[in-house]
């Protein structure tokens, strides 16, 4: 059995997170999404938020798994069986970053392969980053999330806005 894993934060999860979701689960009979920390971001939805996001917006796609992970990436895949890590790119500033992470990974396990999938043309633009920053002022992120993420992500802008007044 092949098994990937495509890492991520997912916060949220994306409709560019879903096409390499569902791109990278033809290449592998098991698809592992770690959903993942990253101490350089500040998280909008905690981890558990983020893992029932994805596992459902995944229900429909066959030989997924979502699991959470707080290790070294490489660790992860191995623990996982992994083979091939899946990553998304969605222009050059991302691929200058990913190539040299994937070069790193390849010094820390020679045994996985780093596979990139290009973003579709229309998802290029889109950053959870910047859906987060778009909700936050005000903004409709309809074209950018799945329709529940959406929903979620403008009740946290809410819940948020309250606190801070």
């Amino acid at each position: 059995m092949r098994t990937g894993v495509y890492p991520g934060t997912f916060d949220p999860i994306t409709l560019g997170h879903m096409d390499i979701i569902r791109r990278g689960a033809k290449l592998v009979d098991r698809l592992v999404i770690g959903v993942t920390t990253n101490p350089s971001k500040n998280p909008m939805f905690t981890v558990e938020e983020r893992m029932a996001m994805v596992t459902r917006e995944t229900t429909d796609i066959p030989g997924i798994e979502v699991v959470s992970f707080d290790s070294l990436l490489m660790d992860f895949a191995e623990r996982c069986g992994a083979g091939v890590i899946v990553r998304g790119l969605r222009a050059v500033a991302d691929f200058e970053y990913e190539y040299q992470m994937a070069g790193m990974n390849q010094q820390l396990n020679s045994r996985i392969e780093t596979v990139f999938l290009m973003a579709d043309v229309s998802l290029q633009p889109i950053a959870s980053r910047l859906v987060k920053e778009i909700a936050l002022y005000g903004g409709d992120i309809r074209k950018f999330v799945p329709t529940r993420v959406q929903r979620e992500v403008a009740a946290r802008v809410e819940a948020i806005g309250r606190k801070g007044s």
